[in-house]
């Protein structure tokens, strides 16, 4: 396990009102990308240093804290410029990476489908191409580990136009995978089941909340963007009724510029959903910025009118929990309160899906003869089938179904006693 130093620049009145949450973050993304954070420095001062991000000083106490702890890795919390880059590893005489470089490890790590490995790749060689400039010397001592994920070391010895080559048709490759899943999207669209996306800041829980919701266990982990590829499972009402539910990458501010269309193409689905489930820890200091983050990406999805119901998870890490959700449960603004760890709330969750999902959706009892049973086959496009049975020459079908698409069938409505 590599020992890291991190370090963080204070340069505004709005750094230091968010260096503690941002240090923090940071230290998480270190710790999922396996590092060991041995020591943190922060420097505060009005401008950027254009050969070492921070001043030669601040460089000088790194060095020393570099040897007393024993640490091998250097973690800046900007984006650091290539000369800036060279110069700190020329000084530091150790492998310094910038937070982009950090998240790019971590998604390299994470990915596991074909479209995310594509994706992940690009934004890498996408990074590393203004920097192969120069490079030579400090690539002896980048060795493995965290920051050479991926294309690595091996990539960037290869010239600058076979990594051009690469990137067109990794381009090329995507827009292939995205055309075949488009084609998914649009036949999954055609039938009635409704389909829930979960989205949030990274940690508040929503594999957790996923894998409540569906009883089936998936990866959970306090390690931040635990979940890359979107998960799919289908989710039950006790009345038969059922809906598709994704758990989607986890959204964190100030997203490396070349991960934003990785990172959207991950969540393209989003638009198509019925609902949106936005899990939010409650229990955070930064909920309200974490909240805000998550919503300023939602705009840029442009999901229109889709319903939005706010789930605010974690509130096991409230003081009193349990009295807490007793006094909130019908309060929390378009939203519910949860724990999805022990149970809590869960059960008000899904009555509230159930409403937003099946609220304009009603039970009907169908009495199809059997001279018109050509018809049936047809009704998975339109309505739920919660039950089937034959009866002499008649097919009973128990449906859900909007209003306006059981018109052309009303004829077939049994309207008398119910046979259930």
């Amino acid at each position: 396990m590599e020992k890291a130093i991190l370090v963080h620049l204070i340069s505004d009145k709005r750094g230091k009102l968010t260096a503690e949450d941002s240090l923090q973050e940071l230290e998480g993304l270190a710790r999922s990308a396996g590092a060991e954070v041995v020591h943190k420095i922060v420097q505060s001062r009005p401008g950027i240093d254009p050969r070492y991000l921070i001043g030669s000083g601040k460089v000088e106490e790194i060095a020393l804290f570099l040897l007393e702890k024993e640490a091998d890795l250097v973690i800046f919390n900007r984006r650091l410029s290539p000369t800036q880059q060279r110069s700190l590893e020329d000084r530091l005489e150790v492998k310094v990476i910038d937070r982009t470089q950090l998240i790019l490890d971590i998604f390299a790590q994470r990915a596991r489908s074909k479209e995310g490995k594509l994706q992940v790749e690009l934004a890498q060689l996408n990074y590393l191409l203004p920097r192969l400039t120069g490079k030579g010397t400090a690539l002896s001592r980048l060795g493995g580990g965290i920051g050479t994920r991926g294309p690595g070391e091996t990539k960037l010895e290869i010239d600058r136009r076979r990594i051009q080559g690469r990137i067109t048709k990794i381009r090329r490759d995507i827009s292939g995978v995205q055309s075949r899943r488009e084609d998914q999207r649009r036949n999954r669209s055609k039938g009635p089941i409704p389909f829930v996306s979960l989205v949030g800041y990274t940690n508040a829980g929503k594999s957790t909340l996923f894998s409540s919701l569906s009883h089936e266990k998936t990866f959970t982990s306090t390690q931040l963007f635990a979940t890359l590829d979107p998960i799919h499972r289908r989710v039950s009402f006790s009345d038969g009724a059922y809906f598709f539910l994704s758990d989607t990458v986890g959204f964190i501010r100030k997203l490396p510029k070349e991960l934003i269309t990785a990172f959207m193409a991950t969540l393209v689905e989003v638009r198509e959903a019925d609902c949106i489930g936005h899990v939010i820890d409650c229990s955070s200091p930064s909920h309200t910025e974490h909240i805000q983050a998550v919503e300023d990406i939602l705009d840029e999805l442009e999901v229109g009118d889709t319903p939005i119901l706010k789930i605010y998870n974690q509130i096991d890490n409230l003081p009193d929990g349990r009295r807490f959700l007793a006094n909130n449960t019908e309060k929390a603004a378009s939203g519910v309160y949860i724990s999805a760890k022990n149970g809590w709330g869960i059960p008000h969750l899904r009555k509230a899906l159930q409403n937003i999902l099946f609220g304009k959706f009603k039970t009907y009892h169908l009495r199809i003869p059997r001279s018109r049973a050509d018809l049936i086959p047809s009704f998975s496009q339109w309505a739920i089938i919660l039950k089937k049975w034959e009866g002499g020459d008649i097919f009973h079908l128990k449906v859900l179904a909007k209003p306006d698409k059981i018109e052309p069938y009303a004829i077939y409505i049994n309207r008398g006693e119910n046979p259930w």
